[in-house]
């Protein structure tokens, strides 16, 4: 697959699924335009885009937290990205590692 065939959203957005390289843990979830790829492809860190603030964001900027990232997936439909990163630290704004760590479903065991 290349980039011409990835399917961005009516606001030309395409989700972007975050993994640590080492560990597989799902770190987050951020959204890429077509700027913020081609800024992380070019700076091998990654670069999103903020819905709420209408603005690129490098992740790690501010904090020092940032993300090499080691190689980028698109899934099979062109329409989800996944990006695994070698963290310098923490992907939640909260400082926990991962943004995922509020059970919604966990099955009880039998």
């Amino acid at each position: 697959m290349n980039l011409d065939s990835l399917k961005w959203d009516e606001r030309g957005l395409i989700p972007a699924i975050v993994q640590d390289t080492t560990t597989k843990q799902v770190l987050m979830m951020a959204w890429m335009n077509a700027e913020s790829l081609r800024l992380t492809l070019e700076r091998g860190e990654t670069v999103f885009w903020s819905r709420s603030r209408s603005e690129l964001w490098h992740k790690g900027a501010t904090s020092g937290n940032i993300q090499r990232v080691t190689a980028i997936y698109a899934d099979c439909d062109g329409d989800t990205l996944l990006v695994l990163v070698d963290p310098a630290g923490p992907a939640c704004h909260t400082g926990s590692v991962s943004c995922f760590f509020d059970p919604l479903f966990i099955p009880s065991e039998s």
